[in-house]
């Protein structure tokens, strides 16, 4: 029979006690940071469906973006239907709003959970991969743009993010815009035999799309190319100048005029956070303004603006572990007084909840127990056996220290030595 294995690219995520470090441990511990930014922002958590309807994205996305024509997990279901596991999350965010019918009203909302594309796996890159994202709707151009950069400085600074910078930009009004790319397609058409296949398909689909080309020829043909800040309105210029100046004390912030986002549905203010810790792809979050995504899917116009973070990316550049709580081995002896012993255990878990208390569960010698203990890097095990229990007592073992010898100690003292554990 063959040994059935995780699919290529989906990886298993197991916490360990001893190796803070681990890649799982670095993911749990960068989704709880998370979490506590965005309470701290008073931003209220949603929760929409794995699957979707396949046309969600080919609407949001773009027919032209690699997601769409690559990348989906896209399938026929028992009706017929062609449905998608999610590729990103904020067109099913807008999905959910205009079908609760509250399009009209604002939000700020965060996700965090698994999304899936069909992409070669490499280092940080999954997949099967998690990520975290902020939606702030209803919005105007503005003091959302603010709120948002203030998210990333504050997870930069409360995970240590190795070498951060943020990278901002602006695509302009529809006017701006459209004059940009008409005049970006004019200077290409007459190179156009000297750009890749991908590049050729975005002159014609999505011109912008060509700035983000990680083509180095077709970087070189760009170097002459129109630059969008020559058709960006004053007020645009100057909303950029006003988040590098007021952010520049917390975050590298730096203005970027050739930097667009790889979705369709971007316009305006656009930024992404990049460290060269993680090699030649080296964004591990970013966003920007969607103003007519919601109308597109069939909503009214909200202005919105959203970010999406790559937790497996973010955490393997999180230079601050969490402090782990004071863990303490409870061993019992004898399946005699399991009942009672637990108990005991119980009561102590509901002294203090700055300890973690590990009842082992499995059979064995209290040598090989204590082996387990240490290897858990338990700071005390607690030994409890048929005597022990007939005395009322425990004996406490320290772990760490190996010049503390072990005591025993009466019940009342034994809750006592546990309250006054940090």
């Amino acid at each position: 029979m063959d040994k059935i294995h995780s699919l290529t690219g989906m990886i298993d995520l197991v916490g360990q006690k001893t190796d803070k470090i681990q890649i799982a441990n670095r993911i749990f511990f960068t989704e709880k940071i998370l979490r506590s930014i965005f309470k701290n922002y008073s931003l209220l958590e949603i929760r929409t469906p794995a699957l979707e309807d396949e046309s969600l994205f080919k609407r949001s996305v773009g027919d032209s973006s690699d997601i769409v024509n690559k990348e989906l997990y896209s399938f026929l279901d028992k009706n017929e239907k062609r449905i998608v596991l999610r590729p990103e999350g904020t067109a099913g965010v807008i999905r959910s709003i205009i079908e609760k019918k509250t399009d009209g009203d604002t939000h700020k909302l965060w996700y965090l959970g698994p999304m899936w594309r069909y992409e070669r796996p490499q280092k940080g890159r999954f997949r099967q991969f998690y990520q975290a994202g902020v939606e702030i709707l209803g919005y105007k151009e503005g003091i959302a743009e603010l709120e948002m950069i203030s998210l990333i400085c504050s997870i930069n600074k409360a995970l240590d993010v190795k070498n951060p910078v943020v990278k901002i930009n602006h695509l302009g009004n529809k006017d701006c815009k459209k004059r940009f790319c008409n005049d970006l397609v004019d200077y290409l058409k007459p190179m156009s035999a000297d750009l890749e296949k991908k590049d050729l398909e975005r002159l014609t689909k999505n011109p912008l799309r060509i700035l983000d080309s990680k083509s180095s020829e077709t970087q070189n043909i760009l170097k002459d190319a129109p630059v969008i800040v020559d058709y960006l309105p004053q007020e645009s210029k100057d909303l950029l100048e006003l988040i590098k100046d007021m952010f520049s004390d917390e975050c590298n912030i730096k203005i970027d005029y050739k930097l667009v986002r790889g979705l369709d549905y971007y316009t305006g203010f656009v930024f992404e956070a990049i460290s060269q810790e993680l090699g030649a792809q080296d964004a591990y979050l970013g966003g920007g303004r969607y103003d007519e995504l919601c109308s597109q899917l069939g909503g009214k116009h909200l202005p919105a603006i959203g970010m999406a973070i790559g937790i497996e990316r973010l955490a393997s550049l999180v230079n601050k572990l969490e402090n782990n709580k004071t863990l303490i081995s409870f061993i019992i002896l004898s399946s005699k007084i399991e009942q009672k012993a637990y108990k005991i255990a119980q009561n102590l878990r509901l002294l203090n909840n700055k300890i973690n208390l590990d009842i082992q569960l499995s059979e064995g010698s209290l040598k090989s127990k204590l082996r387990r203990a240490s290897k858990d890097n338990a700071s005390y095990a607690l030994i409890i056996g048929e005597e022990e229990l007939k005395s009322d007592t425990v004996v406490v073992k320290p772990l760490l220290d190996k010049n503390s010898e072990q005591s025993s100690m009466n019940l009342n003292e034994l809750y006592d030595f546990i309250k006054s554990l940090t």
